[in-house]
C-alpha cells in the first residue's frame, strides 16, 4: 500500500511538473505596446493652411481654419502631446502652443512671431522660436510660457531648435546670417568666417556631445551644403554640386542619422544621412523634403512632404518605406516627429 501510493505521488510530481515545463515552454511572453507615431505639420483647407497632428496616421485639426496656422514640433510625456507652432491673427502671427488640443499663445500678436522646437524635462516646458521687434527677428526662449530674448535685435536672428539635459539648455539656429549655438543663454558663433552664411538647424546632446545639423554657404548667391557639428567641428554631408541642408538629427547610441533634402538639378530629393552616409528616401521625380526623424528601437521613422505633381503630399517614411499621411488633393506638410 506504502508503494502504491508513493508512486502516485512520484507520477504526480513529475505530472505537476510536467505541466509547468509545458507551460512555461508554449505561453505567449505578455504582450508589448506597439510604440505610438506622433506627427505634426499642416495640411491646405481649399483657403488657408490648417495645422494638424496625426497619431498613427489619423489626422486631428489644431486649428480651425480661420487663419493660416502651421505646427513646427511635437513632445510627448507619457500623459500629454505638446504641438508648437504659430497662427495668424489678422493681422501678425502668433508663437503658439497647443498642449492636448488646446491653444496659449506665446506672443501678444502685435508683431510676427512663431514656435519651432519643444522640450520636457521635469515638467519644465522649453520653447523656441523668434519675434519680430519691428525691424529684426529677436530669437526667443520660452520657459513654462516666460520669454527670454537670445539675441539683442541688432541684427536679425532665429532659434530652431531645443534640447534640455540636466539644468543646460543648448538652442541652435542663426544670429546675423551664423549659425548660432545659444548653451544657458550664451552665445558661440559656429562659423567665424564672415565669408561664410549658415544655419543651425537641429540640436541633439548625448554623452556631452553636442549634434548639430543645418547648412552653410560661401556667399548668398552659392548653393548651401548641408552639414553637421559636432562639438563645434564641422563636416559636410554633401559635396556642395548641388544645393542641400539638414534639417533634423537624431542619435541613436554612436549612430548619428540626419535627414533633409538635395537637389538633384530638377527637383529636391528626400534624404538620410547615417554617419555621414546618405540614402535617397524618394527618387527625384518629384519635389520631396525630408523634415524630421526619429529612431526606436533600430526603427528609423522619417516625416517630410513629395509632390504628386499638383500637391505636396505629407508622408511618413519607417525604414524607408513610405506612407502618405494626406490624400493629395491639397498640399500637406509633416514638419516633425515623435515616437512614444
Amino acid at each position: 500500500m506504502r508503494t502504491t501510493v508513493l508512486k502516485i505521488k512520484h507520477l504526480f510530481i513529475i505530472a505537476i511538473l510536467t505541466l509547468y515545463a509545458s507551460c512555461n515552454k508554449d505561453e505567449p511572453l505578455p504582450p508589448t505596446n506597439p510604440p505610438v507615431v506622433y506627427a505634426v505639420g499642416y495640411q491646405g483647407n481649399g483657403t488657408v493652411q490648417v495645422a494638424k497632428l496625426w497619431k498613427d496616421g489619423v489626422a486631428t485639426n489644431l486649428s480651425d481654419g480661420t487663419h493660416a496656422a502651421y505646427a513646427e514640433a511635437v513632445f510627448v510625456t507619457d500623459t500629454d502631446v505638446y504641438v508648437v507652432g504659430y497662427e495668424g491673427n489678422g493681422t501678425a502671427q502668433v508663437a503658439k502652443l497647443w498642449k492636448n488640443g488646446v491653444a496659449t499663445n506665446l506672443s501678444d500678436g502685435t508683431n510676427l512671431a512663431s514656435a519651432k522646437s519643444i522640450f520636457i524635462q521635469n515638467n519644465d516646458v522649453y520653447i523656441v522660436g523668434s519675434e519680430n521687434n519691428g525691424t529684426n527677428n529677436v530669437a526667443k526662449l520660452w520657459k513654462n510660457g516666460v520669454a527670454t530674448n537670445l539675441s539683442d535685435g541688432t541684427n536679425s536672428a532665429f532659434a530652431e531648435s531645443v534640447y534640455v539635459v540636466d539644468n543646460d539648455v543648448y538652442v541652435v539656429g542663426a544670429d546675423n546670417r551664423k549659425a548660432t549655438l545659444w548653451k544657458n543663454g550664451v552665445a558661440t558663433t559656429l562659423m567665424n568666417n564672415s565669408a561664410f552664411f549658415s544655419k543651425g538647424a537641429a540640436v541633439y546632446v548625448t554623452d556631452n556631445n553636442v549634434h548639430i545639423t543645418g547648412h552653410t554657404t560661401a556667399h548668398p548667391f552659392s548653393l548651401a551644403i548641408a552639414t553637421t557639428w559636432t562639438n563645434g567641428n564641422l563636416a559636410n554631408l554633401n559635396d556642395g554640386t548641388n544645393y542641400a541642408a539638414g534639417e533634423s538629427i537624431f542619435m541613436e547610441g554612436t549612430d548619428e542619422y540626419v535627414v533633409g533634402f538635395e537637389s538633384n538639378g530638377i527637383n529636391n530629393v528626400a534624404k538620410i544621412w547615417k554617419n555621414g552616409v546618405a540614402t535617397n528616401l524618394t527618387d527625384g521625380t518629384n519635389n520631396a523634403f525630408a523634415e524630421s526623424v526619429y529612431v526606436v528601437d533600430n526603427d528609423v521613422y522619417v516625416v517630410g512632404s513629395e509632390s504628386n505633381g499638383t500637391a505636396q503630399v505629407a508622408k511618413l517614411w519607417k525604414n524607408g518605406i513610405a506612407t502618405a499621411l494626406s490624400d493629395g488633393t491639397n498640399s500637406a506638410r509633416v514638419t516633425a516627429v515623435f515616437v512614444k
